[in-house]
């Protein structure tokens, strides 16, 4: 009897093996061909799943996007009942910067991505609604804060999304060596606690130094 295959584990084995490619080599010259060869599969079995390399691109993008929110997840699950917004925000932003290895594939798999997106209408459209929606969700986050007491009530939610987002541009910084992991991270807890601070909401639980052993066990 001929072994089942589940469609579902195979198209992830493929999303997982294009991030290897992209974390070696980077997209510009990806291939379906090498993407294959890197997931131990035939060229024809891949096409069985994917018809385009965008198509691939935009599966293994959702499949990085997935996994990131089950990350994200994770951490706010540790914060307890009713986590402070800070602290949600913060899991939010840490989990967009790549500061562990799952993170930093999703971060190179974003780059590769933007590029194509450039180039190509359909995967710019799929890559631009993922992106409002994770700002939707920050923004919610930040609106819900204001209604609570927790920010200012003439606090613009939109403005101070749109600053939060500012700070994922330190993947690039931190992918390029310009700044380390401790450094992004002590960015990120500055601004929050700027933020929170007007209503003397801020927690006082500057993350910083609860992963100073984490920087150091990503090697700086």
């Amino acid at each position: 009897m001929p072994k089942q295959v589940d469609h579902q584990e195979r198209r992830e084995t493929i999303a997982r093996a294009l991030w290897r490619v992209v974390e070696r080599r980077g997209a510009t010259h990806l291939t379906m061909r090498e993407v294959a060869q890197e997931a131990g599969i035939s060229l024809g079995q891949l096409q069985h799943y994917f018809g385009s390399r965008s198509q691939m691109l935009s599966f293994a993008m959702d499949f990085a996007g997935e996994q990131s929110g089950l990350r994200v997840g994770r951490a706010l699950g540790a914060l307890g009942e009713r986590p402070h917004p800070r602290d949600v925000l913060r899991a939010m932003l840490l989990e967009m910067l790549p500061l562990h290895a799952d993170a930093r594939a999703t971060s190179r798999m974003s780059a590769a991505y933007v590029l194509e997106a450039l180039h190509d209408e359909e995967v710019h459209a799929r890559a631009r609604g993922a992106l409002l929606q994770g700002r939707a969700l920050v923004e919610e986050v930040v609106r819900r804060a204001i209604a609570d007491g927790y920010l200012a009530a003439d606090r613009d939610p939109a403005v101070e999304t749109d600053l939060l987002l500012a700070l994922t541009g330190f993947a690039t910084l931190l992918e390029l060596d310009v700044v380390g992991p401790a450094a992004a991270r002590t960015a990120v807890d500055r601004h929050l606690d700027r933020l929170f601070a007007a209503t003397g909401a801020a927690t006082g639980n500057l993350g910083a130094d609860a992963d100073a052993d984490a920087d150091a066990g990503a090697g700086g």
